[in-house]
């Protein structure tokens, strides 16, 4: 069993080597510029289109209820286990270069998921869209689009629904006693009750639970944070320095600060490995530079609020160990918590509220995890949808894989928590990989796109898309309507929408 374990390390330090890491940088830097960060320039449109979409919708969903699902993918255990895992291996410092992954990424969700819009498809009362979709539409490279979604089927309905399940069992074990084979059970019985009904029931939960725990754990963590407040700045000069290695004794860790900082910040907020734009490409919007806007924001609520939150209450409170790569101890600020990093998270907030810590970072995991495992789910059916084009061996496939991903949930919540740490690596990376290549061939389109979407709105009129008139090919479904618009004499110079703003 230790060969395995070692063979499944080896696999995830291979794809998550430097030459990666670096990849995921430069392309977020370069979409930034290219798009002039409009991460930044159109945040308040952001926060405009994100509550502007609401109601309900014969076909598809609506811009809110996208964002909750991304949200929902976003926020999980890489929040409260997975930064705890990077501050015990990289130091303070990992938390900054988090934030930097954050900044730039959010240029990067934008990308893909402007893309995804523009080349999505109908089936049936759905929109079905993502890397895929976009690599075999604009790329013309079906293989490559079938290995998208054959990673994507693997990666997140095998290997990351136990990285997740694994966080709640070690959480309740923990505070209560419970074996993790229960909490795995209940977890099992909960997530198959929802994701038999399909995107509509996913998106219904998700719109509900995703924000409401997002809000309650920053409002737990502000409260710890000021009650912490003399050693808060001390917290931020610390992460600050050892980000850039001037930090007196975690200055020898900044190679690792950073490794640990950009592997755990791209798995958290997805930005990148596409799994983000399959869900932006279900939302029902009048052109794709909108849902573009909104994915980018669920990158901001993920690392720059809620990781922020868990990193400041770990370190304000000293509730953590740092660890070396080879596994000695470099610095040990809580003994009594060695390596169970979800315990840090938790013994932070039981500094502020003794007794309360477990029971509030125990039930909060199971809500994330629970919310997170059902994005997982559609990021896999949509997988199948892809590869199984014929409805008879889709419903089949989509059957097997509700199958499967609760048994590997099950599996998670009782297996090692590095091995599936490990595993969830694996399939984020590969997915990643092959994302990256491919919104690097087809980022001009989402460019031309923004420019007209821009161009229109500075004229005073309602955005509208034509892919022929940008020279865009593939994008059929965008085609049809504006040609049954037309037909419908729908097609006017509107007045500018109130959530528009040159």
């Amino acid at each position: 069993m230790q060969s395995f374990d070692k063979i499944i390390g080896m696999i995830s330090d291979w794809v998550w080597s430097p030459v990666f890491i670096g990849i995921c940088l430069l392309a977020g830097l370069l979409f930034s510029i290219l798009t002039r960060f409009v991460q930044v320039r159109k945040f308040g449109t952001m926060i405009k289109l994100l509550f502007g979409g609401g109601g309900k919708h014969k076909t598809g969903i609506s811009s809110f209820q996208a964002f909750a699902m991304a949200l929902s993918g976003r926020v999980g255990t890489g929040n409260i286990v997975g930064v705890a895992t990077a501050i015990a291996y990289g130091g303070p410092g990992a938390v900054v270069w988090m934030w930097i992954i954050a900044f730039i990424g959010a240029g990067t969700a934008f990308i893909e998921a402007t893309l995804a819009q523009i080349y999505k498809v109908k089936k049936g009362d759905q929109y079905r869209g993502g890397p895929a979709f976009y690599i075999d539409k604009g790329l013309n490279c079906k293989w490559l689009a079938w290995l998208f979604a054959f990673c994507s089927l693997v990666a997140c309905g095998l290997l990351m629904p136990g990285v997740q399940s694994n966080g709640v069992a070690m959480a309740f074990e923990e505070s209560f006693g419970i074996a993790p084979w229960i909490s795995g059970l209940v977890l099992v019985v909960l997530l198959g009750l929802v994701i038999i009904g399909g995107v509509k029931r996913i998106a219904k939960v998700a719109q509900v639970i995703a924000p409401l725990m997002a809000v309650v754990y920053l409002i737990v963590a502000i409260i710890v944070i000021i009650i912490h407040y003399e050693t808060v700045p001390g917290a931020f000069m610390s992460m600050l320095q050892s980000a850039v290695g001037t930090h007196p004794m975690f200055g020898g860790l900044l190679g690792y600060a950073i490794m640990w900082g950009v592997k755990r910040g791209v798995y958290s907020n997805e930005a990148g490995q596409g799994s983000g734009a399959i869900v932006a490409a279900a939302a029902k919007v009048s052109h794709p530079v909108k849902q573009g806007l909104i994915q980018a924001f669920s990158v901001y609520i993920d690392t720059l609020l809620v990781c922020s939150a868990t990193a400041l209450i770990i370190l304000a409170s000293g509730t953590y160990n740092i660890y070396q790569p080879d596994g000695t101890l470099f610095l040990e600020q809580a003994p009594h918590l060695a390596d169970r990093y979800v315990t840090y998270t938790q013994a932070a907030v039981d500094s502020a509220f003794p007794g309360f810590g477990n029971i509030f970072i125990s039930f909060s995991l199971l809500f994330f995890v629970f919310t997170t495992i059902m994005a997982y789910y559609y990021y896999a059916e949509t997988g199948i949808a892809y590869m199984f084009p014929k409805h008879h061996g889709e419903r089949i496939a989509t059957w097997i894989l509700r199958l499967c991903l609760l048994a590997t949930v099950f599996y998670g919540s009782i297996k090692q928590a590095m091995v599936a740490w490990q595993l969830g690596d694996i399939g984020v990376g590969i997915m990643a990989w092959i994302n990256i290549i491919a919104i690097l061939i087809l980022f001009p389109k989402a460019i031309k796109t923004l420019r007209s979407y821009e161009k229109q709105v500075k004229e005073g009129k309602e955005p509208i898309f034509d892919p022929k008139a940008l020279g865009i090919k593939g994008a059929d479904f965008w085609e049809e309507k504006l040609e049954n618009d037309k037909s419908n004499s729908q097609i006017t110079s509107k007045p500018l929408e109130n959530n528009e703003s040159p």
